[in-house]
């Protein structure tokens, strides 16, 4: 399965890779020198070279090293250890895996107590491919706080559940669209390579959320300030469920409620937020003039390339050479919802649609291209399917209603499928029950997710009795970055008074005007 053609049927809740404009790089502290000598013997003499930088924190010897990005030059300084956990922890004398573990380090000498733990999403990104967006996003708070990035079991470098040339192993492209057989053999072979270093039962919520504590144990058993973007949102209240005495304060971005099946709302989500996106092109006279009603024509769209499926040709937006790519409702569906994630991409969606509607796909599949393969880069569909196959797919239910949506009911359906072959590890019994808390919690959604739409981040603070719930107008999915967004985290993660909060300079937050061409918006 060609990794970089893998657009579709993404099972991640948190697609969206927490974006950061600008990234803050953070130097360890160099390793120290000899003095050079003046003498003549001294510079016949060899220098010893200075031992590597080291930092003792708690029971761990970290080292001084660099958090690369994928597909990026840039690196974020940190200081890393390897942590050895057993993969079943009912047997902990048998096979042990090593998961990677990177601490940012505060700029004062001497930091608060409690620590931050930046929680990835998904599932399947890693924590420290991600490093370089947590700084920018937490960046307020590294003055006075260490940042503690773990990449979860299955992801980035603690034993990635990864399958040799794919990057997205248990999720279908083009070729295995609407085929479950081959979607079904594409797992299997999946599956054998994976079963050579690892168990995927183990690869849970679950079972993740003890490797953070054990973590948090070694490294002195600081307080922690979670952090959860979109699927990690469920690993933070997973955690603060069964460590509460290990949790200071939680922030919550791109809710995703306990209660909540993964992946049985995408259509209705997707639909909703693209209805609200395309509403604001029809109540604005030059938007709706050059392109009439962009949902209409997304389904016109649809319906054409249900009835004629084709292979389509435009230039690597990357390479520049021509390619070409089949053109079905199901790629189509894939790239909207792409599209959906982000204010800027959104708002390029009825110029984009409206282009592909006349034949010229290129604006299209060149901007899905894009994003494809940044996900692709940084998503790992093994641990994916570990997750969702043991914690949400026995509880899928049929929803013909979504059968005539933009998304339809494909990701469902080949989410059942992957997980018919996928080993399932267990649930707690209690996993889907309400979160329920006194701890501070601050939520956060975008007023346009087309993932975990604002209702979610209604449904979990009912359960908390000092939260509070922030919508960003006019953003989509993952808001921490958006605005003055990275100050208010930064508020209340010192001050712990949610309710209390100035949250008025959202206010100045807007969604990014339709382009009416591809100079942008009217003036």
């Amino acid at each position: 399965m060609n990794r970089k053609a893998r657009m579709g049927v993404a099972v991640a809740v948190a697609v969206a890779i927490l974006a950061a404009n600008h990234v803050r790089h953070r130097q360890a502290p160099p390793a120290v020198s000899t003095p050079a000598s003046a003498s003549t013997a001294a510079l016949d003499t060899p220098v010893k070279p200075a031992p590597p930088a080291t930092w003792k924190l708690g029971s761990l010897t970290l080292h001084a090293c660099e958090l690369g990005q994928p597909d990026s030059g840039r690196t974020s300084a940190a200081w890393c250890a390897p942590f050895d956990v057993p993969e079943n922890r009912a047997d902990p004398q048998g096979r042990h895996i090593t998961l990677k573990l990177a601490v940012v380090r505060a700029e004062a000498e001497v930091p608060a107590k409690d620590m931050l733990v930046f929680l990835a999403g998904g599932p399947g990104q890693a924590a420290t491919e991600n490093a370089g967006a947590a700084i920018a996003a937490l960046g307020p708070l590294l003055g006075h706080r260490n940042l503690l990035l773990l990449d979860q079991r299955g992801t980035g470098g603690s034993n990635p559940l990864s399958c040799k040339d794919e990057s997205k192993p248990a999720t279908p492209d083009e070729d295995v669209d609407n085929d479950p057989a081959k979607l079904k053999a594409e797992i299997q072979r999946c599956l054998a390579q994976v079963e050579k270093k690892a168990d995927p039962r183990f690869y849970t919520t679950t079972v993740a959320a003890q490797d953070l504590e054990d973590v948090r144990k070694a490294l002195g058993a600081p307080a922690f300030d979670l952090v959860g973007v979109s699927y990690g949102t469920r690993m933070a209240q997973q955690y603060l469920m069964h460590y509460p005495d290990a949790v200071r304060s939680v922030v919550l971005d791109g809710v995703v409620p306990n209660q909540l099946v993964l992946g049985e709302d995408f259509a209705r989500n997707l639909d909703d937020a693209l209805k609200a996106q395309f509403a604001r092109c029809t109540a604005d006279p030059a938007c709706k003039k050059r392109f009439g009603d962009p949902y209409q024509t997304l389904y016109q769209l649809r319906d054409a390339l249900r009835a004629n499926p084709h292979v389509v040709s435009f230039r690597d937006p990357q390479s520049y050479q021509t390619v070409q790519r089949r053109l079905s409702e199901f790629s189509l569906a894939s790239v909207v919802r792409m599209f959906a994630y982000t204010p800027p991409t959104a708002a390029l969606l009825p110029l984009s649609i409206d282009a592909a509607a006349h034949g010229d796909v290129g604006p299209l599949l060149g901007q899905a291209k894009l994003l494809s393969g940044d996900l692709a880069d940084t998503m790992n569909g093994g641990m994916q399917s570990s997750v969702i196959c043991s914690e949400d797919a026995d509880l899928f239910t049929p929803r013909p209603q979504d059968k005539d949506t933009i998304l339809g009911t494909r990701m469902i359906d080949a989410l059942t499928t992957v997980c018919s072959v996928w080993p399932h590890g267990t649930r707690p019994k209690d996993f889907h029950d309400p979160l329920k808390s006194d701890k501070p919690v601050l939520l956060m959604s975008g007023q346009y997710d087309p993932v975990t739409p604002p209702r979610y981040g209604d449904e979990v603070l009912k359960g908390l009795s000092d939260g509070r719930h922030l919508i960003a107008p006019g953003q989509g999915h993952n808001v921490i970055n958006a605005g003055c967004m990275p100050k208010l985290v930064k508020r209340f993660v010192e001050d712990l008074q949610p309710k209390t909060l100035d949250a008025s300079c959202l206010k100045r937050l807007q969604p990014t005007p339709m382009f009416i061409d591809f100079n942008g918006a009217t003036p």
